[in-house]
């Protein structure tokens, strides 16, 4: 029995331990396998990590190179859109010619052929005349023992009242054909003068916006304790303002091509990103060497597109300066070649030197390149610029008389002052309401019928011209010019406005009698 029992209980501890090891092994191939699989999540997590890393910053990669891609595209585009609109303008412009000088062929091919009509006429009506002229001496003959002396002096004195009257009536008329004729051919001249000039224009502004990335960025502007603000303005001298406007600053000042500088060497800054006291004076310098080169293209393209050569460089930098200056709206580089378009085509008209006129016309407002700077009116402060550069007196009489400051000394500067007066009358020229406009018009009328014996006011020529008819029972030919003067000393003090109001009083005794 013992031996069983010992035979037994050793069985059984070798099935109890049999069985222990076999719990632990399955228990150690359990906690193996656990921690296989947790080394395989933490590496797939892992991969997951570094395939979403690697896919943001390829789609980074992507969008940047997309948007440098787009930028390029971009400008390429509005290169190639600019010089198509450049070669259209010019087909358009030749075609209008052509057009032109065919209709002048036809014009004068219809006046030689009713000049030798005419001429027939008369021929036939000088053979007619001699004819009746010679029966009358045989009649006189005839009738009378008179001499051939006597005979013809009685003719001339029967019909020498007749023909003085025939005279008169032909020099009238011939006098009213002429004026029609002239006054006709100023309109064609003006209007063709008009129609052969297009340009644009653009809106008077003394602020400029600057867009963002994101609003983060105006903290960095400011800098710290705003030095990097102060640093900005000092430098460009242009006033940075940061608002509640999302994604945007604002830059203000009265002199463009400052305010041009300071918004380019802006947005060069928020896209370096670099933004400090240093950086700020680097990129402001750079930017106005960058832009004094962009001054002279911009003032070499304005007058290739005019046709005018040997300019004088500073000239040339103050003509691209005028891009950047606006007059009530209206681009003043623009309007100086409207102006020099405008004068060409109405000096060729009246057979002067189109060449002189068109360079009259584009440096005529020079003067407003710098009169932020320089005391006194635009066109004082042109011609003293053309006379510093060497132009002729032609040019530089019309750029000081073109508002009538001086006296003309040549045709030119009186079609200086036509051509700038269309340019700047012309709808459309200007940015003005209609509200603002028909007010201004009410307001001329006002102050004319506001003094006594003012009858009734016109206000005309789009506001240029004020006609105010007086009665004449109480106001006599000599108080006519006071009058004027008094209303043009009122409209000075109450009115804002552009340009010159003509001031014309009309006078008129009319004397009515009826037949019975």
């Amino acid at each position: 029995m013992v031996i069983f029992y010992i035979i037994a209980g050793t069985v059984s501890g070798l099935i109890c331990g049999w069985w222990v090891g076999e719990f632990l092994e399955k228990k150690k191939l359990k906690k193996v396998k656990e921690d296989a699989q947790k080394l395989l999540r933490d590496a797939q997590v892992k991969a997951d990590e570094i395939l979403r890393k690697a896919d943001l910053d390829g789609k980074e990669l992507l969008y940047k190179l997309r948007v440098d891609f787009e930028k390029k595209n971009a400008a390429n585009r509005e290169e190639l859109f600019s010089l198509e609109k450049r070669l259209i303008q010019r087909e358009e412009n030749l075609e209008k010619r052509l057009d032109f000088i065919e209709s002048r062929e036809r014009e004068i091919t219809r006046r030689e052929e009713r000049s030798r009509g005419l001429y027939q006429e008369l021929e036939k009506k000088n053979s007619v005349l001699d004819q009746l002229i010679e029966e009358e001496k045989e009649k006189l003959k005839k009738i009378s023992s008179l001499t051939p002396q006597e005979a013809r002096e009685l003719l001339l004195q029967r019909y020498e009242e007749e023909l003085r009257t025939e005279k008169a009536k032909m020099i009238r008329e011939m006098e009213v054909e002429v004026k029609e004729e002239m006054d006709k051919k100023a309109r064609e001249i003006v209007s063709q003068a008009i129609q052969r000039c297009a340009v644009e224009h653009t809106t008077e502004t003394t602020v400029s916006v600057v867009p963002l990335p994101n609003d983060e960025i105006k903290g960095r502007i400011i800098g710290r304790e705003g030095r990097n603000i102060r640093s900005f303005e000092m430098v460009t001298g242009v006033d940075l303002v940061i608002d509640d406007t999302p994604e945007a600053v604002s830059l203000s000042s009265f002199d463009p091509v400052r305010r041009e500088v300071a918004r380019i060497a802006l947005e060069k800054l928020v896209q370096d990103g670099r933004i400090h006291p240093a950086r700020i004076e680097e990129i402001v310098e750079k930017t106005k060497k960058e832009f004094d080169k962009k001054l002279i293209e911009e003032g070499k393209a304005a007058s290739f597109d005019v046709g005018i050569h040997n300019l004088h460089p500073e000239l040339i930098k103050l003509l691209g300066k005028l891009k950047y200056r606006t007059s009530f709206g209206q681009n003043a580089l623009q309007h100086s070649k409207e102006v020099a378009i405008i004068m060409g085509t109405l000096a060729a008209e009246l057979e002067l030197d189109s060449r002189l006129a068109k360079r009259a016309g584009l440096l005529h407002d020079i003067g407003k390149a710098v009169d932020h700077q320089v005391e006194g009116t635009h066109a004082q402060i042109g011609s003293e610029l053309l006379r510093k550069y060497g132009e002729n007196d032609i040019i530089i009489n019309a750029a000081q008389a073109h508002h009538e400051e001086t006296e003309f000394s040549s045709l030119y500067s009186l079609l200086a002052l036509i051509a700038d007066a269309i340019s700047a009358s012309r709808p459309g020229a200007r940015r003005e309401t209609l509200e603002t406009y028909i007010k201004r018009l009410k307001q001329l009328e006002t102050i004319a019928d506001s003094f006594e014996g003012v009858d009734k006011s016109y206000a005309i020529q789009a506001g240029r011209e004020i006609r105010v008819i007086v009665q004449p029972k109480r106001v006599r030919d000599e108080e006519a010019a006071s009058l004027a003067y008094e209303v043009k000393k009122k409209i000075e003090q109450e009115m804002d406005y552009p340009g010159n109001i003509k001031i014309t009083v009309i006078r008129e005794t009319r004397a009515v009698e009826y037949a019975k």
